[in-house]
This record gives C-alpha cells, sequence and structure tokens, in this order.
C-alpha cells in the first residue's frame, strides 16, 4: 500500500508538449512519409521491432536488474546519432553524466550528436527537450522521473501515468521517437499501473540468465509490427552482440549419445528455433513425485506425463521428473509437446533418440499428435541445420511437397512416434552389443 497525497493545486497537468496542438486531418491526407522505418545496425532489434523503429513511437523495454537496458539503448543511442545528422537525448535519473561516459567509452560510442542529460524533472526534461530538439529520446528509468505539478513521490502510480501520458505527447505531437526503460517487479512485470503497457506503442522484454552471456529480446506488444517476435543477442565486454544463428549456438553443446535429449523446432513469431529440451527421470524417495521445469511450462509438463503415463504405459508417477529448455529459452507453444514426450520417454527407457532426428507435434489427451502451424518453415529450418529426419503430425502433410534435404515422417499418436524412435535405439544397441 502506497499513500497517495491529492494535490490542491488546480493548474492542469500534462497538455500539449511544448504548446504544440495537433489538428483534425482526412485520413487520406495524412502523410506517410513521415513515418518511414529507421533501420539500427542490429539486424536483432530491427526483427522485434518490425523492420525499425517508427519516427514518433513510443517503446517500452522492460527487464531484470543489470540484464544490459541501459547496454542496449546506449547502442541504439551511438548507432542512429552515427548514422544521420539527427541528435539523441539520452536523459537518465539513474547515473551521472561522467558515469554514462564511462559506459559509452567501454561500448565505443563517442558521436557528438549523444547528448547526456541526468535530470529527472519533467519540467526541465521539457525544456531541454525544447533547446536540443533531438530526434530520439531515451528516458532512463520511468520509475525515477517526477513531475514537480503532482505532489506524490517519484514511482508512485500517479507519477508514472502522468510521465507517460506526456512522453507520449511528446513523441506523438513532436515526431520523437521515445525509448522509455522501466523496472519490474520481482514476479518479472513492469512495475506500475499496467495502463503504462496500454499507452506505448511497442512493449519489449530483455531476459536472460544473469549466469549465462545469452539475452533475448522478446516483444509482447507492438502496433507497427508482429507480436512474440525476438532477437539473440550475446553479453560481451564491448556491448551486447548479435546471435546470427541461435539455433546453432543453443545446440553446440549436446552430447552426441545422451539419453533424455530432444530437438524440438520452435517457432518464435515469424522465426524458426531449433532447441533441445533435456528430461531427467529418476524413482522418487519421498511419497509424491516431483516435477521441476525450467524454460517449459509446469502444468505442460504435468499434462504430457499423464498422457504417456495413460496411453503409452509408462509407469511415471512414481518417477522425480526434471525437464530443461536449454540456452536460458523460454517454450510455451504447443508444438513442443512431442519432443517433451520423447525426451521423457528417453530418459525413463534409458534409450537415446538418433542425433539426427528432431520433433514437432502437439499432443492431446488422447494421446493423439495434432497438427500445427508454419510446417514448411519448421522443416527447412532442420534440413538447414543438417537433421536427417524429422517427426510431425501426419495431417501436416496433406499438402506439403517432400524434398530430398531431409525425411519427414507423419505420425499420428504418441505410441506411433516412441515405437519408431525407441524402438529402433533398441535394436541397434541389441546389434552393437551382439
Amino acid at each position: 500500500m502506497v499513500e497517495e497525497i491529492v494535490s490542491t493545486n488546480t493548474q492542469r497537468v500534462g497538455g500539449a508538449a511544448n504548446g504544440i496542438h495537433s489538428a483534425p486531418v482526412a485520413l487520406d491526407a495524412v502523410d506517410l512519409t513521415e513515418n518511414k522505418r529507421i533501420p539500427t545496425k542490429l539486424n536483432e532489434l530491427n526483427r522485434v521491432l518490425g523492420g525499425g523503429v517508427v519516427p514518433g513511437s513510443l517503446i517500452l523495454i522492460g527487464g531484470d536488474p543489470g540484464i544490459g537496458k541501459s547496454t542496449l539503448l546506449m547502442q541504439v543511442s551511438g548507432q542512429l546519432a552515427d548514422s544521420s545528422t539527427d541528435k539523441v537525448l539520452y536523459v537518465s535519473g539513474e547515473e551521472s553524466a561522467s558515469q554514462i561516459r564511462l559506459r559509452a567509452e567501454r561500448l565505443g560510442v563517442r558521436d557528438h550528436n549523444v547528448i547526456v542529460y541526468p535530470e529527472t524533472d519533467m519540467d526541465l526534461i521539457r525544456q531541454a527537450i525544447k533547446e536540443v530538439k533531438p530526434a530520439f529520446l531515451v528516458i532512463d528509468s520511468v520509475q525515477t522521473m517526477n513531475e514537480p505539478a503532482l505532489a506524490s513521490a517519484s514511482g508512485s502510480v500517479s507519477q508514472i501515468r502522468e510521465v507517460t501520458s506526456e512522453l507520449m505527447k511528446i513523441a506523438k505531437n513532436q515526431g520523437i521517437t521515445t525509448f522509455v526503460i522501466g523496472h519490474v517487479t520481482k514476479d518479472g512485470a513492469i512495475a506500475g499501473p499496467k495502463v503504462l503497457e496500454h499507452m506505448v506503442d511497442t512493449v519489449l522484454y530483455f531476459e536472460g540468465d544473469m549466469h549465462h552471456t545469452y539475452r533475448i529480446l522478446r516483444t509482447v506488444k507492438n502496433r507497427y509490427g508482429s507480436t512474440n517476435e525476438i532477437g539473440i543477442f550475446s553479453m560481451e565486454e564491448d556491448g551486447l552482440r548479435e546471435v546470427a544463428n541461435p539455433s546453432e549456438s543453443f545446440l553446440e553443446e549436446r552430447l552426441p549419445h545422451a539419453t533424455g535429449s530432444a530437438i524440438v523446432v520452435s517457432m518464435e513469431g515469424t522465426r524458426p528455433i531449433l532447441v533441445e529440451i533435456q528430461a531427467l527421470m529418476s524413482p522418487t524417495l519421498f511419497g509424491n513425485a516431483k516435477r521441476t521445469t525450467t524454460g517449459l511450462d509446469h502444468n505442460r509438463a504435468a499434462l504430457i506425463m499423464a498422457v504417456l503415463e495413460k496411453r503409452a504405459n509408462l509407469l511415471l508417477q512414481n518417477q522425480d521428473a526434471y525437464l530443461k529448455a536449454t540456452g536460458g529459452v523460454k517454450l510455451d507453444e504447443p508444438a513442443i509437446d512431442l519432443a517433451m514426450a520423447v525426451a521423457i520417454a528417453s530418459s525413463y527407457q534409458d534409450a537415446e533418440v538418433d542425433p539426427g532426428d528432431c520433433f514437432v507435434g502437439e499432443i492431446g489427451l488422447t494421446g493423439e499428435i495434432r497438427r500445427v502451424n508454419r510446417i514448411e518453415t519448421r522443416i527447412a529450418e532442420a534440413a538447414k541445420l543438417g537433421f536427417k529426419r524429422i517427426f510431425v503430425p501426419k495431417n501436416n502433410l496433406a499438402k506439403y511437397k517432400p524434398t530430398a534435404a531431409i525425411e519427414v515422417v507423419g505420425v499420428a499418436t504418441i505410441n506411433e512416434c516412441l515405437q519408431q524412435v525407441l524402438n529402433q535405439t533398441k535394436m541397434m544397441k541389441g546389434g552393437r552389443g551382439a
């Protein structure tokens, strides 16, 4: 609970940014050339934004402390200022000018068109925008900004709402592209009222594990592009670097003859990504079996195990299950079901899966393999990375034209898939033993 002090000041907060008002205009008279996208030098960021930065848009970036939000925006600021004569006003309420300069030197940003302004007062920020006339504005962070007309403290609900409203007016009325950094709560959601995410044009989440170098930029809202796109970066000493082929990076440490491992071709927006799903089944030492997941939905894992026990006759109720999506990726689409089931069965039966196999398919409660979307894109990505065989839902093959690059196997039930994958492995082991 936060105490809110109601201001008795009758002066209107906000209003038109710097006194500039927009006027009604006919739809067919709107000039579209003003909103031509501006690409950055980070192709992964361009992908997430839908092709580049839209002038006059308001972009919110949230993420855990120390994940690299300020690093990303400092790199983008340097690239935008370096590629044109436009100025970037970098407003920070968390660092001094010298601290920002130290980070900029480490990232190789030395452009004089990047104007640093350590300030939290919105009246002074509005005045600085009027004097500098930037094309791009960075606010680090919105929770530290303060609207003097309100008596409440910085970071309160009313302050965040009014500051965001003022930034939106600045972006729309003056055509200034505005990047806003937002703090997150312990649950991972952006701190402040939900209206904050409703007001902005684009909401990006910067995710990753503090113990790994990979960072994932995920879009959950985008008025100018598709949602659920992701960009993959690697945190290096000199800043963030793009990961051109994330599938290859996620699979490079896979053991060739390990059990409990299966490869899934998952779709993140329009991008296919191959990720290794690992499962470890161990007899439980307590009365209730444990179910632990990392990067996968806990309820989905429990559902898959129930289907395997009922339809595939695998006694899993006395087994502790540990499932993980490697590389720090979070997978939540239905098409990962088949790979999860294969990994669980592989670990339970201690039978390895052929390293050249990958899996795509949704599993129903009766054990059927249901069709998924973008099957051609998934198959093409698996073939490009050298996989020999891919198991897909049988109903997806009705309109698919086979190619010689990869063998496509259609399966109708989970039993049919497990028999082809694990029984062949057992036969190969028996042959080698003989």
